[in-house]
């Protein structure tokens, strides 16, 4: 299949299939809120972006979990996939698509590059023999099994032992096929640690694996033996290919992949890292398609320190979390308080102080005074300087000349915290600039071009970095850009990207003695503690 190469504007990023035998937990919440700030930051460069997201629905665990609750599995998974839309929703991540690998349309691509595969001889029937976790949907190798036989991932379960007939992928012929590719393209995994992860288990030697089960009716047959259920992991990575299909065109292989393939990036868990970095790949090679750019696998999270489960009844519930606090302040502790990549800590406390102070302290507050002083200052509620007024020794116009191309490398290289940080110093710069400079004084001695300088300078400096923290908070750099006389929702996208170019709004002074400005009012309300009753 010749694939027409992708154009450089389009960015198609995907989330993982969120495994629907529970409701969508923080971890989930976090991968997504990630993927979508990374698809804001995209579509304001003017790139052409498709974030993918979805479920993956088929499986023994699914079909066991269904039957505690004497649910038929569609029923079952009708219902917790209707939790991810709505957290979605909350979260306020703007997918283009949502894939549910029990669509119909699913199954046709699923059955075509089985075809493929098949063709290619790298399926064959065998006798599989092993310890098998359910929870993974996944054969383990002895060696990785705790003391009493229990899984390494899910350490509260057991193993089960199964000697069966399955069908097999041959990974193992993959073997030189993926060293070589991991050597000439140093940054498919990342970050670097996983890479390691990956190749310490490849350099072990590849093992072909089980793609087919019997005796479970939850999954599509395998197209040469209808006795036999494809495998959960052989059926759920194709949903990123079938996701690719336009809504009108006929479903098959060619039209998946005729315009966003290869993918940019997987954003995954690193517990599901092997699968992406490993078995995708090869699976790929298999069907003689193109590689994906990038899987980047992600830490695990945490609660006060500990592993979070709900046998220790620590979980955090990502719903109740934006009920209470919104959207982008969940959006913003865990992208800035967290270095993707690396495990994190949620801790409540901790929480709300780094919310109240960067966003209704340091940004709020900043944005609030400085408005008012405009209004008691200045004729007519407006500044009557540009940034040519401005010279270019002023510490703030420092700052903000090159933050734009710290900011989106720390963006394009996943490195969330560092952009909220780098935006972050203006800021905090701003806020010692202010008080150093002492409008009110200067507007005592009557200093009118000085006080309206400094003035400018603090609100360009909001202005700049609401618009290059609007992928991560974007309500709130919305609300800025209102306050500051600009009619530019973030939310509504690739409008605002067309409205708000990043080529402009990333430059330090836009604000201009024509704008009228909006209304002072809070951008986001210091959080009270809850008292101990």
């Amino acid at each position: 299949m010749n694939l027409v190469n992708k154009t450089k504007n389009t960015f198609a990023l995907t989330t993982p299939l969120y495994y629907v035998n529970d409701v969508p937990h923080v971890g989930s919440a976090y991968t997504t809120m990630a993927a979508d700030v990374l698809a804001r930051f995209h579509r304001l460069l003017g790139h052409e972006v498709l974030l993918i997201t979805g479920t993956d629905e088929h499986g023994q665990k699914i079909q066991r979990s269904a039957e505690s609750l004497g649910k038929a599995p569609q029923e079952f998974c009708d219902q917790i996939s209707a939790g991810f839309y709505s957290l979605w929703d909350l979260l306020n991540i703007k997918y283009d698509r949502f894939i549910r690998t029990t669509s119909p349309r699913h199954e046709a691509i699923v059955k075509e590059f089985f075809e493929r595969v098949w063709a290619a001889g790298d399926i064959y029937q065998g006798q599989q023999k092993g310890w098998y976790c359910v929870s993974c949907e996944e054969f383990k190798e002895e060696r990785e099994l705790l003391e009493g036989n229990l899984c390494p991932i899910h350490t509260n379960k057991q193993v089960e032992w199964r000697d069966e007939q399955n069908y097999f992928f041959r990974l193992s012929k993959y073997q030189t096929q993926l060293e070589d590719f991991y050597q000439s393209q140093p940054d498919f995994i990342q970050p670097e640690s996983r890479r390691n992860e990956v190749m310490n288990f490849v350099n072990q030697g590849l093992q072909d694996f089980s793609i087919s089960r019997v005796n479970v009716d939850w999954g599509f047959p395998v197209p040469v033996d209808a006795k036999h259920t494809l495998y959960v992991w052989f059926d759920a990575l194709l949903g990123y290919v079938t996701a690719l299909l336009e809504p009108e065109a006929e479903t098959t292989l060619e039209n998946a992949l005729a315009k966003w393939w290869p993918i940019n990036l997987h954003l995954i868990g690193k517990d599901i890292l092997r699968f992406h970095a490993v078995y995708w790949p090869a699976m790929l090679m298999s069907a003689d398609l193109p590689l994906p750019q990038r899987v980047f696998g992600h830490g695990f999270l945490t609660k006060d320190g500990q592993k979070m489960g709900k046998s220790l009844g620590n979980t955090v519930d990502p719903v109740a979390l934006v009920q209470q606090y919104g959207s982008d302040a969940v959006r913003y502790y865990f992208l800035k308080e967290i270095e993707f990549g690396k495990d994190g800590d949620f801790n409540e406390v901790r929480f709300i102080n780094v919310l109240n102070a960067d966003l209704a302290n340091d940004l709020g507050n900043l944005l609030n005074r400085t408005l008012n002083m405009v209004k008691k200052y200045c004729a007519n509620y407006a500044l009557s300087i540009t940034n040519e007024n401005i010279t270019d020794d002023n510490p703030l116009k420092a700052i903000g000349v090159n933050l734009e191309q710290k900011v989106q490398k720390s963006y394009e290289s996943l490195a969330f915290n560092q952009a909220c940080e780098v935006v972050l110093s203006l800021v905090q710069a701003s806020n010692k600039f202010i008080d150093d400079q002492a409008p009110w004084t200067l507007y005592k001695q009557g200093k009118q071009q000085e006080v309206e300088k400094v003035l400018y300078a603090v609100l360009e400096s909001v202005r700049l970095a609401a618009y290059l923290l609007s992928p991560v908070i974007p309500n709130i750099s919305s609300d800025i850009y209102r306050q500051l006389g600009w009619e530019i929702d973030f939310n509504q996208q690739p409008e605002s990207a067309v409205t708000a170019p990043f080529a402009t709004h990333s430059q330090w002074g836009l604000l201009s003695n024509k704008q009228q400005l909006g209304q002072p009012q809070p951008i986001f309300k210091r959080i009270e503690p809850a008292k101990n009753s």
